[in-house]
């Protein structure tokens, strides 16, 4: 009874004081929310005020014929279209500005069969500002400065916005087949508008980046704003994270900016140098995306001029992210430093880039040359690879079964020791007996770690290779995004909406490979060995589950690679099962074994690996001998 009365003084008491702090919280959020309505109403009105005071300026401006940007402001809404062999661009009287950009190279396409169009009216905003004496210049869409097309040619245009007596006139150039817009911005005759210590206007970039390719989330992964310092290093956005910005820029100058998706970029060249003010990215949410993936916001600083004497020369990539098309045309862009424009095509970390740019490469452009399909590319691609680090796993598997074939001493010393506090004494047995045969166990682990930087480099080339785009194989009709053969069209967390049987394929070659090396270590490896390998065998299993829901929605041509590597994998192994003879390769064994014994060299120099265990293991034994004695003496005593 006393248990039970005190429980319910205890439930009781408990939602006593629940309830109190509840009403607490209560009183406490509409207190905050009657605050924030409070904040938000005078915010309200003071925005309103902002912009009614902003239109009353606008309406007075256009009113006053004597303001400089009377002429400017007259409605003259029209668009100019230049063009070369790849590029078609689209200018608008509103701002001066691209409109459009649409690629014309029919290798190209988006996902509907039609041109790759990378941006269009509403999509992007390149604004200018010019800080004059009385007023300043902005030459936005929104700001509504209508320019005049003059001088239209099929590949150039200048665009004139009148100011006072003079004008602000950007020229557009396309430069014969290429992807390189030259841009000059040029003042005439506006000395007296502007201060004399006018040197600089900012270019204030927005855009929202369309998706170009099937996966949304792949597609993210590779997409940010990118830029290369004059310093020599590009660095980039957070291209994983939903939002990311950059403010602080530690006095740094650039030599170019991009707003990249994992395809195509709009790289702005400045010829000379550039001074970030502000980067920023917001990413868009797969449902509520409605065809774009992130916006991408940057403003920085150029030179000017304002006597216009010197011109501000600008250039534009607008194009692919392919390694060479970008190296042929930084050439054109008479650059005196590297602008190493490739370098925005992502290859990996350092050394696995160089892995990427001076091998992986060449061997892709080099078998891609031949016009055949980019599946028996990667085949090809994958075979030249394996039988290049066939030594290695060659020298894996030997090494691998010369422990095999010691198993049967290697038992006799686990005999010989049968107790648990003996392990010290089988350890350094075992490792003297490796090191007179001239077996190492490291033998069979350093060639598999030398293939990884391959492995990683891969991982990297792979989905960004352009040439995989819009290819098609088996029953993949895309190498660049996930082949989606089962879809079912809600999405699943974990899994999403679809099965990519290349990833499904892979998983179950990796787990067949697997289970080989698993059989081929437990063949070498002692009980003891054995009972401490037994978690790590589990963790091996479970990986290629783990590698089924990371990579269900990568690209298509990587997952195939990886498959088809594993395949070839199994069949090396079976390979070197067959033709490798266990009592010929005791024998040799035991022939290394008789001349170190003759040469007086049964134990390896403390140099080598084995000798470097061997030593480490007599060591420990030593001082636990030691100890063992002192506990000894101190018990007597």
């Amino acid at each position: 009874m006393i248990g039970f009365i005190l429980m319910a003084v205890v439930f009781f008491g408990f939602m006593f004081y629940e309830g109190k702090v509840q009403k607490e919280r209560a009183e406490q959020m509409k207190k905050e929310q009657v605050v924030q309505a409070v904040a938000q109403q005078k915010s309200d009105s003071i925005k309103n005020v902002v912009e009614d005071r902003k239109a009353l300026q606008e309406m007075e401006q256009k009113n006053d014929s004597n303001n400089i940007l009377f002429a400017a402001r007259q409605r003259n809404e029209g668009t100019t279209v230049i063009e070369n062999e790849l590029l078609k661009l689209t200018i608008q009287n509103n701002g001066g500005q691209l409109a459009r950009a649409e690629l014309k190279d029919p290798t190209y396409k988006n996902q509907e069969g039609g041109q790759v169009v990378l941006f269009d009216k509403g999509d992007s905003d390149m604004q200018f500002k010019f800080d004059a004496k009385d007023i300043n210049i902005e030459t936005g869409a929104e700001d509504s400065l209508y320019f005049a097309p003059k001088d239209v040619k099929k590949n150039a245009v200048t665009m004139s916005l009148p100011v006072g007596d003079g004008s602000i006139d950007i020229q557009y150039e396309l430069l014969p087949n290429s992807y390189i817009l030259n841009m000059t911005v040029k003042a005439n005759g506006l000395a007296g508008i502007f201060s004399t210590k006018t040197k600089s206007f900012n270019i204030v970039w927005n855009e929202n980046m369309r998706q170009q390719e099937k996966g949304f989330d792949f597609e993210n992964r590779y997409s940010t704003i990118t830029y290369r310092t004059t310093e020599d290093d590009t660095d980039e956005l957070s291209s994983a994270g939903a939002n990311d910005e950059e403010t602080d820029f530690d006095g740094e100058r650039l030599e170019w900016v991009a707003f990249k998706t994992q395809f195509f970029s709009q790289i702005l060249i400045a010829d000379q140098d550039f001074k970030p003010e502000y980067f920023s990215q917001t990413q868009y949410k797969k449902e509520q995306s409605k065809g774009y993936l992130k916006t991408y916001k940057a403003e920085v600083s150029s030179a000017f001029d304002p006597t216009g004497k010197t011109p501000t020369n600008l250039k534009m990539y607008i194009g692919p992210n392919k390694f060479s098309t970008l190296r042929e045309n930084e050439k054109l862009c008479n650059s005196e430093s590297d602008l190493d424009l490739q370098s925005i095509v992502y290859l990996g970390w350092p050394l696995i880039k160089y892995i990427n740019r001076f091998f992986m490469l060449y061997l892709f452009d080099f078998m891609t040359g031949w016009g055949i399909n980019m599946g028996i590319v990667l085949l090809l691609l994958t075979l030249v690879i394996k039988f290049a680090i066939f030594p290695l796993n060659r020298k894996s598997y030997l090494s691998s079964a010369r422990m095999r074939v010691l198993k049967p001493k290697i038992e006799e010393i686990s005999k010989k020791y049968p107790d648990k506090d003996q392990a010290m004494q089988r350890q350094q047995e075992t490792m003297k007996l490796y090191s007179e045969y001239g077996v190492s166990p490291m033998g069979g682990c350093l060639p598999m770690l030398i293939q990884m930087p391959i492995w990683i480099a891969l991982f990297n080339f792979i989905p960004n290779a352009i040439e995989l785009r819009g290819q098609s194989f088996l029953w993949a009709d895309d190498l660049s995004t996930y082949d989606d053969v089962i879809n079912w069209g809600t999405h699943i967390w974990g899994i999403g909406d679809h099965l990519s049987l290349f990833c499904v394929l892979w998983c179950l070659s990796t787990v067949a490979n697997t289970w080989i090396m698993m059989r081929q270590q437990r063949d070498s490896m002692s009980p003891d060995q054995a009972q401490q390998m037994k978690m790590m065998q589990w963790m091996q299993y479970l990986m290629p589950v783990v590698f089924f829901f990371s990579f269900n929605d990568y690209s298509s041509g990587l997952n195939y690679y990886y498959f088809v590597s594993g395949l070839i994998s199994i069949i090396m192994m079976w390979f070197l099962r067959k033709t490798t003879d266990d009592k010929k390769l005791l024998e040799q064994l035991e022939r290394r074994y008789k001349e170190r014994k003759a040469n007086n060299s049964g134990v390896q120099k403390t140099s080598s690996m084995m000798g470097r265990l061997q030593a480490m293991a007599e060591k420990q034994q030593e001082m636990m001998r030691k100890q063992q004695e002192e506990q000894q003496r101190k018990g007597k005593k």
